[in-house]
């Protein structure tokens, strides 16, 4: 049977089965029983969800590159008195040579019947931010972005545990059998340390993310491949089916193959696919005024599909800023932060209004945050000038958390007056991650898998659930 692997490839192409946003895909059973039938059983794990769930979702905007919490959601007057001097305390260590205090150069204000202060870049969520809990005290453990983005995505600094949503999907399956279960929404290319970011390392392949590029609006372009244009569904079935088989007999002479059992149905969920994929990421179907509610930007519109796809039944959703790291701005700050915050904020006001309104907001945990903050002092060009820029600071960010059973309207932690270090109630991006799984139903330090030798964790041998800003 090795000797058919180039007949079947051709075969396959023949038959114009569409794949292309499967590469990276996962197909997740309802229930643990049909997953346990060719996945590694999880029957050792206690029931899962472990105790009744507030959230059975999770939307995460990710602002990669590192958004400065100084001009967006932790504000310090403090430092706006020192623009342009020494601060009072040591500059701390990080990747680049900063010099004096670098006052923001945007306003606050208070917003909503709680009073937070939000930045002028982020007036939509501003005026959402009652349902916001806004962790003004988050840290991480490196100044570089691709050990950040692993943290914040796998809650290890190297590129060898699964991701987030790989753990999640792995928990708890779909709830929707004609759609991946994690799925990442990323425009123009991708992020530092590309698919790394979503893998599913040495959980079953099926729990990797599934890649789509947002770049465009046509359904087709967007989801290339996977509609057969040149059979009807029924003959397509019959095709399937015979693949199947074949495959199935080919699987059964090897023995045990993760990544051989995850390609076979791959192709089942990409025929199921034809139908719902072209629906969720359709968003014409959408009235005017939610067109209008989100904006006409590149992040409105994924967004919006973010939205939809949740509604549909997926698992988690990671929506990121854009290719590369647009966030991470060492230099003329204040023009390239007032444009990405441009792009997004409208959407992301309008996606928790809509997910409330809908009733989906209480089920639905959204987050949105960077990889690490900024530093408040101004980083320094290679002729010792400031570049009106920032560098990277993982000792003090923030993140923003709305629904799936956290407090909304409330500030937790603090960093210290010039925003370098968290001081008050200090979160650990472990923290972060056993807070989300606890609202989805799973206790972080019961939820393990087995491999080399030992039982990994999404939270490692850390963190610890944030009580205090749960309903």
């Amino acid at each position: 049977m090795t000797t058919s692997h180039p007949n079947r490839r051709t075969w396959l192409q023949k038959a114009g089965m569409g794949m292309g946003m499967l590469g990276l895909g996962s197909l997740l059973e309802a229930d643990s029983e049909s997953r346990a039938s060719d996945l590694p059983s999880i029957s050792r794990l206690n029931q899962l969800p472990h105790h009744p769930p507030r959230a059975k979702r999770v939307i995460h905007i990710f602002f990669n590159g590192g958004a400065s919490h100084l001009d967006t959601f932790d504000p310090k007057p403090l430092l706006n008195q020192y623009d342009g001097q020494p601060l009072p305390v040591r500059n701390l260590e990080t990747e680049n040579m900063t010099g004096r205090a670098f006052g923001s150069p945007f306003k606050f204000k208070k917003y909503g019947q709680s009073g937070i202060e939000v930045s002028e870049l982020f007036p939509h969520v501003g005026r959402a931010i009652d349902e916001v809990c806004v962790v003004r005290s988050m840290y991480t453990d490196s100044v570089t972005h691709a050990p950040s983005l692993m943290m914040m995505n796998s809650g290890d600094l190297v590129e060898s545990t699964p991701a987030m949503g790989s753990w999640v999907t792995y928990g708890l399956g779909s709830e929707n059998q004609s759609l991946p279960g994690f799925v990442i929404l990323c425009p123009r290319g991708l992020p530092v340390a590309g698919s790394n970011n979503w893998r599913s390392a040495f959980l079953p392949s099926v729990y990797q993310g599934t890649y789509v590029d947002t770049n465009t609006t046509d359904v087709e372009r967007l989801i290339a491949n996977v509609r057969n244009r040149q059979i009807g569904a029924r003959q397509q079935r019959r095709q399937i089916d015979l693949l199947q088989q074949l495959n199935t007999r080919h699987r059964e002479d090897r023995g045990v193959d993760d990544a051989l059992s995850a390609r076979i149905k791959s192709y089942e969920l990409a025929f199921r696919m034809q139908t719902a994929a072209s629906d969720a990421f359709d968003i014409s179907q959408e009235p005017a005024y939610i067109h209008k509610m989100y904006g006409d930007s590149t992040n409105a519109r994924q967004i919006l599909i973010a939205r939809r796809l949740v509604e549909r039944g997926v698992r988690f959703v990671q929506v990121w800023h854009g290719k590369g790291q647009p966030w991470d701005n060492h230099d003329n700050l204040e023009k390239q932060h007032r444009f990405h915050a441009q792009e997004c904020d409208q959407a992301i006001g309008a996606l928790l209004m809509d997910l409330k309104q809908r009733g989906l907001l209480e089920e639905t945990l959204v987050f949105f945050c960077g990889e690490f903050g900024r530093t408040p002092t101004a980083q320094l060009s290679e002729e010792g000038k400031s570049t009106k820029g920032r560098d990277h600071n993982p000792y003090a960010f923030t993140a923003c958390l709305a629904g799936g059973g956290i407090r909304g309207g409330m500030v937790y932690g603090a960093s210290d007056d010039f925003g370098y270090r968290a001081v008050e109630n200090r979160v650990h991006v472990h923290d972060l991650h056993a807070t989300i799984l606890h609202q989805l139903g799973i206790d972080h330090k019961r939820f393990t898998y087995r491999h080399a030798g030992r039982d990994f964790r999404l939270t490692n041998v850390g963190g610890n659930v944030l009580q205090d800003i749960l309903t």
